[in-house]
Parts: C-alpha cells; sequence; structure tokens
C-alpha cells in the first residue's frame, strides 16, 4: 500500500473517533443527567477523555505524517508515540478519578434512576463504538499506525465498559444490588489503568528505537538472503517512527564485483524490502565477503 493511501486511511480513522466520541459524549451525558448512576458516569467521562485522546491522534497524525524538512530528516514520525503517551496519562488521570468516586459510593450506594434510559444509552454505544473499532483495526492493518492502534484499545475498553455498565444497571434496578453500581465503576477503572499501561510502554519502545519484532526481523534476512548474488549481511538495524519503518544492513558481496554491480544489486535488494515494507527506508552498506571488521552482534547474529 502506498504512502497516499497510508495517509488517508490514517486521517479517516482519526475523523470518525472523534465524530462518535462526540456524539456518545451528547447522549452519555443526558443518560446521567437522568440516570445519576456513577457507571455511567465513568463511561461519559471515558468518552469525554476519548474525544480528548482522539482529537490528539488527529492532529499527531497530521504531523506524523508531514514529509521529512531541513530541520527533520528522518521525517515527523515520532508525533506518534508523543501522542499515545500523552494518551495513555490522559486515561490513567481518568482512572484514579474513577477510583476516588466509586470507593466513595461503595460505601455509601444510592438508587439508580430512570435505568431504562441508560442501558437504551449503552445499547447505542455498543453499537457505535462496535463500528468504529472494526474499521480502526482495518487502518491497523493496513498501516501499522501505533495512535491508531493506542485509539482503539481506548474504544475496544469502552465496549468491555458499556456491557458491564448495562450488567451494573440491570442488577440495581431489578435486584436492588446498588452496590453493583460502584463495584463495576472500579472495575473499569482498573482496566482503564491497565489499558494505558499497554499504550504507554508500546510508545516507549518506539521512542527508545526499539528493534522491530524477531519476525520481521527474519523477514527482513530472508528477503536480503534471498538475492542470488547476496553471499550474506550482517549489522541489521530496524527501528519504527509512527508508522515509519527504517531498516540499515551491510550486504557481504562478492569482492571481486565491480562498483557499479555491487550498487545494482544494492538497488535491488532495497526494492524488494520496500516492496514488503511500504513506505520503509532502507540503507545498505556493501562489504566484501569474508572481510574481518568488528560487527554488533545481538540475538541471532545479525
Amino acid at each position: 500500500m502506498g504512502t497516499s493511501e497510508t495517509a488517508r486511511l490514517m486521517r479517516l480513522a482519526t475523523y470518525a473517533s472523534v465524530a462518535t466520541a462526540s456524539c456518545l459524549i451528547v447522549i452519555k451525558l443526558g443518560a446521567w443527567v437522568l440516570t445519576d448512576s456513577i457507571s455511567l458516569l465513568s463511561t461519559l467521562i471515558d468518552s469525554i477523555l476519548d474525544a480528548v485522546a482522539s482529537l490528539v491522534s488527529l492532529l499527531a497524525v497530521r504531523q506524523a505524517l508531514t514529509p521529512a524538512d531541513r530541520e527533520h530528516r528522518f521525517g515527523h514520525g515520532k508525533a506518534e508515540p508523543l501522542a499515545a503517551l500523552g494518551q495513555a496519562a490522559f486515561i490513567t488521570g481518568s482512572a484514579v478519578f474513577l477510583l476516588i468516586e466509586a470507593t466513595h459510593l461503595l460505601f455509601d450506594p444510592r438508587p439508580i434512576q430512570n435505568p431504562g434510559i441508560g442501558i437504551g444509552v449503552m445499547l447505542v454505544s455498543i453499537a457505535a463504538t462496535s463500528i468504529l473499532v472494526l474499521f480502526q483495526r482495518h487502518v491497523i492493518r493496513r498501516t501499522k499506525s501505533v495512535v491508531i492502534r493506542a485509539d482503539s484499545l481506548h474504544y475496544l475498553g469502552d465496549l468491555l465498559i458499556n456491557a458491564a455498565v448495562i450488567v451494573a444497571l440491570l442488577g440495581a434496578s431489578q435486584l436492588g444490588w446498588t452496590i453493583l453500581d460502584p463495584v463495576f465503576a472500579i472495575g473499569i477503572a482498573a482496566y482503564i489503568l491497565k489499558t494505558a499501561w499497554s499504550i504507554a510502554s508500546e510508545s516507549l519502545h518506539m521512542l527508545m528505537d526499539r528493534e522491530l519484532s524477531d519476525d520481521d526481523r527474519a523477514r527482513i534476512g530472508r528477503i536480503v538472503r534471498a538475492h542470488t548474488e547476496v553471499l550474506d549481511m550482517h549489522d541489521l538495524r530496524t527501528r519504527m517512527a509512527g508508522p515509519q519503518v527504517f531498516i540499515q544492513l551491510h550486504l557481504e558481496l562478492n569482492g571481486d564485483l565491480s562498483l557499479w554491480d555491487a550498487h545494482m544489486i544494492s538497488d535491488q535488494v532495497e526494492a524488494e524490502l520496500k516492496s514488503a515494507f511500504p513506505g520503509a527506508e532502507v540503507i545498505i552498506h556493501e562489504d566484501p565477503h569474508g572481510i574481518v571488521e568488528p560487527r554488533a552482534r545481538f540475538g541471532g547474529g545479525d
């Protein structure tokens, strides 16, 4: 998939998430006012933060897709993990606030009013969020965007949260178990914290230039060594900055080849790698096979 199609999908995903969160805020606000449910309030807070986080994602995606310039020769891809890290902070704050409110109501539960309205709103939320998550997963598969992945984790959590709220509202209204409301809210807060940690961890790995997965590195090795003129490779180094993949390696060739032939082989290998990793920036250094030189070896010897 070309970079223009990647950009289009990423922008569409951010627009869709902002629009969905904004609509859910309006209907959840009305439902919370009518029901006075703490678990419903928890979903309202989550949707407000989702809207803020999605807006940050929109701006981050726009920045990340900005072409490389004189001051940023490697592009602006790290705007994505920076935004995702900010999202994790937002999510953590909402979870802490929710824990405080839910703990208070755990010792002083109150009856829920108009539970039917709350259940109806949650069903609408589940339908809207399900459509959004399916679209986001499609975009993630095509673009590998970490900020869209972070956004999708929010909304996947929302699906579980909305289902939990329905159970809490039914238990409180039909069985009189008002304690279910704060108990479910505490469970929701714990899930939100887990989600925040997952997002923060992935973002930090990207900001620290962590290597691609072992599977991707092995795939690179197979592609390089599949060329009939390539004798071996070493010093493979990889990283990601948002959707941008960076690959560096030393190519071992017959020392009797002309500079022109070595260059042509290197270009062919580069083209194969870019076909497998669309939009990747590939830097290849040619070495005569068998030359003894210090090599950085990590793990599998690449």
